[in-house]
């Protein structure tokens, strides 16, 4: 790896942390949203150079939508067990169970536009005024819309034109009673850079990020981890298929590429030569071209 990129690597650290301590001076009581991607994984690591030998000063946080890959669940819990910090997941069958929200149905039903709710419903429970988040502006076009402090109304709801500027690196996190801020502290980050840092630092992963044997079936052009909690019937034809996941998310709206990446090296080659973007392999985002910003105006983080 060339000098230029390690040094460059090492400026998004910086601000990363920085961001993370910000979050820990001007909020009262933050926490750090894990999805158990990579994005999130890294944050952990970030949050790990910004307070040890310390503990955290905020809680993880995992929506659980109960359809998660059992690989993120298996990482998720081992990493907990390994850091010792403290973690609180709001789980999107209770949201079901209370009648908040209606169980979708149909082929190509789905529980994560549920976990909105759920979210929310964490963040009232709990107080957070501020929620750290993975999300990257080179992911999707709402997502380009987002300042690094993003503040959301008293019902969790975003909206562009409430956007404060960020000048050089001074970040507002002034709220009113019932707001809160949703952080991105690896904002300016690529998909590339995640990987090259990864690569870096060493950080582990969930084994589905590489390439393995997987049972799929092909729904709406895409490749979908076979999977009890897919509506499927005799159209859905099983193969086995040698994959690998760009993203993590629910099992029913996350998309597999088929790969032979086996390791990092192989894996950022691939990202390198994709004329397709990670999300592109998210089932929830070809909703509408307009999906991702009507779930963040609804309180998606």
């Amino acid at each position: 790896m060339s000098k230029y990129r390690l040094d460059y690597l090492d400026e998004l650290e910086a601000e990363a942390i920085y961001i993370l301590r910000e979050v820990a001076g001007q909020f009262e009581k933050p926490a750090l949203l894990f999805s158990g991607g990579k994005d999130s994984i890294t944050l952990v690591h970030l949050a790990l150079k910004a307070f040890r030998p310390g503990k955290f000063p905020f809680p993880l946080v995992h929506i659980d939508t109960g359809h998660n890959f059992e690989e993120t669940i298996t990482y998720r819990d081992e990493m907990i067990a390994r850091i010792g910090e403290k973690l609180i997941i709001g789980h999107v069958q209770d949201t079901i169970d209370e009648g908040k929200v209606i169980e979708q149905t149909g082929k190509n039903a789905s529980r994560n536009p549920l976990q909105t709710i759920t979210l929310l419903d964490t963040i009232a429970k709990n107080k957070f005024d501020a929620c750290i988040g993975g999300a990257r502006r080179d992911e999707e076009k709402a997502r380009a819309k987002e300042r690094i402090f993003s503040v959301r109304d008293e019902f969790g709801q975003w909206d562009p034109k409430r956007q404060r500027p960020e000048l050089w690196d001074i970040y507002n996190g002034k709220i009113h009673k019932g707001e809160n801020v949703r952080v991105f502290p690896i904002s300016n980050w690529t998909e590339l850079d995640v990987w090259n840092y990864i690569r870096r630092e060493n950080i582990p992963l969930p084994t589905i990020y590489f390439a393995h044997q997987r049972d799929c079936i092909t729904r709406n052009g895409q490749l979908m981890a076979a999977s009890p909690f897919l509506n499927m019937d005799d159209e859905d034809v099983i193969t086995r298929k040698n994959v690998r996941f760009r993203t993590v998310g629910d099992m029913t709206c996350t998309a597999a590429v088929e790969s032979y990446a086996f390791e990092i090296d192989d894996i950022i080659d691939e990202i390198a030569s994709s004329k397709i973007s990670e999300r592109g392999a998210r089932m929830d985002d070809k909703v509408s071209e307009a999906a991702m910003e009507d779930r963040k105006k609804g309180g998606y983080f």
